[in-house]
């Protein structure tokens, strides 16, 4: 089906006593520090307080590195930590010309079928704003190029 499920492991603490921007801060770190994913949610904590939940995915040879980053970057007095298996769909990534430039594709495959196509953000943007066109119209003429090549 996809490709063999691999161990990551789960980091995750409360917070409940940081700015939406030291958070955000955080986050960067973490990414810097080699997560494979980052996310925050909202969640209610004792005493009727709002707080986040923060969750990272790394490898399980990183966790300690990422761990630590987290203590070190966050308020957090300590992190719940396990290993969780995670599949992950056979992908490749291509890349086409359009008009205005190289946009790359991404290609998510399961069981060999093609089931879905994704221009690269980054590259549409850059794109889009180096030629002041809407974002759509580097993105259609992105997955319409992918189309010709591949029919």
């Amino acid at each position: 089906m996809c490709e063999t499920p691999r161990q990551v492991v789960l980091l995750e603490c409360n917070i409940d006593d940081m700015t939406g921007e030291a958070l955000g801060y955080a986050m960067e770190r973490l990414f810097e520090a080699g997560a494979l994913d980052a996310w925050f949610t909202a969640i209610q904590m004792k005493k009727n307080r709002p707080g986040t939940l923060l969750s990272v995915l790394c490898r399980p040879e990183e966790a300690d590195k990422l761990a630590e980053a987290m203590l070190r970057e966050t308020t957090t007095l300590g992190i719940r930590r396990r290993m969780v298996e995670r599949i992950i769909a056979e992908r490749e990534v291509t890349s086409v010309e359009t008009s205005w430039g190289t946009v790359h594709i991404k290609v998510k495959r399961v069981n060999g079928e093609r089931v879905s196509i994704k221009p690269e953000f980054e590259d549409c943007a850059a794109l889009a704003r180096a030629y002041g066109l809407p974002l759509e119209h580097v993105q259609q003429a992105a997955l319409k190029a992918f189309e010709q090549l591949n029919d």
